[in-house]
C-alpha cells in the first residue's frame, strides 16, 4: 500500500458492521415505542415509508462516523504521513510549462502576484502598483531565490532528488552565502531557519520539478514536531517544527497555504494572519490585460 492509499484509508471511515446497524435499529425503535420522539418527528416517520423509511434513517445514523460506542475510532492521520503522501502526488504530477511563471499570494487584508521570465524579466501587480500589471526592474540572471541563495532555472531544475542531499545542497549554499542580516553575517541558527524556509519555498512558490518538489516534500516529514491541525479550506493544516504552518493537499501534492514565503525580490515574508496566506503558483503563456 504506497502513501496515498495509506492516507486515503486513514481518512475514511469504514462502513458499519451489521452489529452496529442492528444496535442502532433497536435503540431507534425503543424511542419510538417509548414516545420520546417529538411530535413533528413521528408524523414525519408515520407519514413516510413507516419501517422501510425507519431502516433508512438506522442506516444513516450507523454511518455517521461520530459515535465511537458503536464502532472503531478513527484513526488519526499524522503531519508526517499527509507530507509524505503529498510527495507521491507530487512525483507523479505534470510540470507544466510556459512562458511566465507566476506567484500568486492572497492574504486575508492584501495579496500580489509576480510574473517571472526564465531571463529575469518580471512583473508585479498589488497595492504598489495600483492593482495594476506593471513590469519592474530586471531581476538577475538567477531570478528564482531560495532565501538567501539565487537560482537559474537550470539550476533550480538540477538540485537533488535525494532528502539528505537536498539540505546538504542548501545547507553548502548558504554556508557560501555573503547575505546578513539586520545583526549582521548569518548564524548558525539563521541559516537553519534558511535552510527550512528554502524547503518551503521548493514546495509553494518556486518552479521545482515533481522530483524536486517531492524530494522537499519529504525533507520536510524528516523533522520532528511536524503536527497534523486537520482539514482545512485547501487541504490539511500542518504546524511545522520552526512555528510556520502549511495547507497541504494530500491528493494533488500541492501547497495551497502558508504562513511564510520568499518574496520575488528574495525576502522572508511572515504573514500575520493565523490562517496564512493562500499561494497560487504555476507556468502560465499570457500576462493579464
Amino acid at each position: 500500500m504506497n502513501d496515498l492509499q495509506t492516507l486515503r484509508a486513514a481518512l475514511t471511515p469504514d462502513e458499519p458492521s451489521q452489529d452496529v446497524i442492528d444496535r442502532s435499529r433497536h435503540r431507534l425503535q425503543n424511542r419510538i415505542r417509548g414516545g420520546r420522539v417529538s411530535a413533528r418527528r413521528s408524523r414525519w416517520l408515520i407519514a413516510g415509508a413507516g419501517l422501510a423509511a425507519a431502516a433508512a434513517a438506522v442506516v444513516a445514523i450507523a454511518a455517521m462516523p461520530a459515535a465511537p460506542v458503536d464502532g472503531p475510532p478513527v484513526r488519526t492521520v499524522s503531519g508526517q504521513e499527509v507530507l509524505l503522501a503529498a510527495a507521491t502526488a507530487a512525483e507523479r504530477s505534470p510540470e507544466g510549462s510556459g512562458t511566465y511563471w507566476h506567484v500568486k499570494v492572497t492574504a486575508a487584508s492584501s495579496g500580489y502576484e509576480y510574473w517571472i521570465k526564465p531571463d529575469g524579466q518580471s512583473w508585479m501587480r498589488g497595492a504598489k502598483t495600483g492593482g495594476k500589471v506593471t513590469p519592474v526592474k530586471a531581476l538577475s540572471a538567477t531570478p528564482f531565490s531560495l532565501v538567501a541563495v539565487d537560482l537559474t532555472l537550470e539550476q533550480l531544475r538540477a538540485l537533488p532528488t535525494d532528502p539528505g542531499a537536498l539540505k546538504a545542497w542548501i545547507a553548502e549554499a548558504l554556508e557560501r552565502s555573503d547575505a546578513r542580516t539586520s545583526a549582521g553575517e548569518l548564524t548558525a541558527s539563521d541559516r537553519e531557519q534558511a535552510g527550512f524556509q528554502s524547503l518551503i519555498s521548493l514546495v509553494s512558490t518556486l518552479p521545482a520539478t515533481p522530483e524536486v518538489r517531492a524530494t522537499a516534500l519529504r525533507a520536510i516529514a524528516g523533522y520532528p514536531g511536524v503536527e497534523n491541525l486537520g482539514t482545512v479550506p485547501g487541504g490539511q493544516g500542518l504546524s511545522l517544527p520552526t512555528g510556520e504552518r502549511l495547507v497541504v493537499d494530500p491528493a494533488t501534492g500541492r501547497v495551497n497555504g502558508t504562513s511564510v514565503f520568499v518574496t520575488m525580490e528574495g525576502a522572508v515574508y511572515k504573514v500575520a494572519d493565523p490562517a496564512g496566506a493562500r499561494i497560487d503558483a504555476e507556468w502560465t503563456d499570457s500576462l493579464p490585460e
